[in-house]
């Protein structure tokens, strides 16, 4: 076991965030803009049986939101998977995880900027332009860099405003879906082959429940919130997405076939004011998942600076409010040239690819973490290690499906770290 990692109390950051607060990041890790367009997918492969796909992803995940939730309980550092990997593979492993999670999110981040822009052509068609979407991609992110230097506090008030407003139209069509429980048969299983390549599509609307944990070391008590937290979001998201799968389906005829399944529920229920409700809803969503991204992330890079595994700079605390101002304004120029230029394309396939070699390493970090002496307050999972076995199972099960291109994209991003990792030691 490594005992390297700085204490807790080397860190400057103030402990704010409450449950309910960790439970933001989570949910917003989520839900993206993804649960706005898989109904139409899902129907289209397993038909009536769809709201049951996302119960079933919802308990394949599960196994791997608890060894978060185990791992979480042992620690209070900002970091989160950094710190996890760091502790049982020593200071390369951790700062692999740190640098490849960091840029899979930027890009991410990118990609999901460009969509908030896109989407704001609903209510203003020139936002369409080339010089108007610059503009808007400069304004729009330096907003969120402006919210999440002034302090924890503003961030999460003003994530929690966009969080309600895009649960309003979530919630809505969830309470029709509810309605109609009563009133449906139950659907026939599908082809093994359809469950599968359907499963395999709507598992990824369960990811990003990760970025909760990173910000461990703002948290009041994180060692007790942040299990809460990550468990708590799984179930929300979970019934949210079945309820919302059966009220598109009642409401949308061949909704298999529809490109925007929920702009179309919305204005089959209430017309074109429903129609708007939605696209607000997708706008806030996309705005409430981008602003999570940059709070947590942004933590990625203080944390590997307070490990003296990036300069200083990024480990240095606003005298006045407390954050990691640097690691956050660097996020920001970076998402918003790559934003901008369009270069974070290639990068997109490293996503999925980087997040389940992500998850496979922090499950493999448990043994060590169970072993440290400081774990006092850990969580244990019940059943031994049937949990975090099966959890390792359903990480390496969609190893399989993933793409050659993002194998070597991933294998070159890995290197350019390893890289920038004998820079910084020959630099100490």
């Amino acid at each position: 076991m490594n005992t390297d990692i700085r204490p807790i109390e080397s860190e400057s950051l103030p402990r704010k965030l409450s449950v309910t607060a960790l439970w933001l990041l989570a949910i917003n890790g989520i839900i993206g803009a993804g649960i706005f367009g898989i109904p139409a997918s899902a129907q289209a492969l397993v038909g009536d049986f769809s709201p049951w796909l996302f119960v079933l992803c919802a308990l394949l995940i599960a196994p791997v939101v608890l060894c978060f939730a185990e791992l979480s309980s042992a620690f209070g550092n900002t970091g989160g998977p950094v710190v996890y990997v760091r502790t049982a593979f020593g200071p390369f492993a951790g700062f692999q995880a740190g640098w490849a999670y960091y840029i899979a999110r930027l890009t991410a981040f990118a990609a999901n900027l460009n969509l908030l822009v896109v989407s704001f052509g609903y209510f203003w068609p020139a936002a369409d332009e080339p010089g108007i979407r610059i503009a808007l991609l400069a304004v729009l992110t330096a907003a969120m860099v402006w919210v999440n230097v002034v302090g924890a506090r503003a961030a999460m008030v003003s994530l929690g405003a966009l969080t309600l407003l895009k649960l309003m139209p979530l919630l809505a069509l969830a309470a029709y879906g509810a309605s109609c429980v009563g009133t449906l048969p139950s659907p026939a299983m599908p082809p093994a082959g359809d469950l599968g390549a359907g499963l395999l599509l709507v598992i990824y609307a369960f990811v990003g429940f990760e970025a909760s944990v990173v910000a461990a070391g703002e948290a009041r008590n994180p060692q007790r919130d942040l299990p809460r937290a990550l468990l708590w979001a799984l179930l929300t998201v979970a019934v949210l997405y079945a309820l919302i799968q059966l009220a598109a389906q009642q409401l949308v005829a061949n909704l298999g076939d529809v490109e925007k399944p929920l702009l179309a529920a919305g204005g089959a229920w209430l017309g074109s004011v429903g129609v708007a409700v939605v696209a607000l809803g997708i706008l806030t969503s996309v705005g409430g998942n981008l602003l999570s991204n940059m709070f947590t992330t942004a933590r990625i890079s203080y944390r590997l600076g307070l490990d003296q595994q990036l300069p200083d700079w990024f480990a240095q605390v606003h005298a006045r409010h407390a954050t990691p101002a640097n690691s956050i304004l660097c996020y920001g120029i970076a998402a918003f040239a790559l934003a901008a230029s369009g270069s974070f394309v290639w990068l997109a396939v490293v996503s999925v690819l980087t997040r389940l070699l992500l998850y496979l390493s922090c499950i493999a970090s448990m043994p060590a973490v169970r072993r440290q002496a400081g774990a006092a307050q850990l969580m244990r999972l019940p059943g031994g290690w049937c949990i975090p076995l099966l959890a390792a199972a359903v990480c390496v099960a969609l190893l399989t499906q993933v793409d050659v291109r993002a194998v070597v994209a991933t294998a070159a991003l890995l290197a350019i770290g390893s890289v920038l990792y004998v820079v910084a030691r020959k630099k100490q």
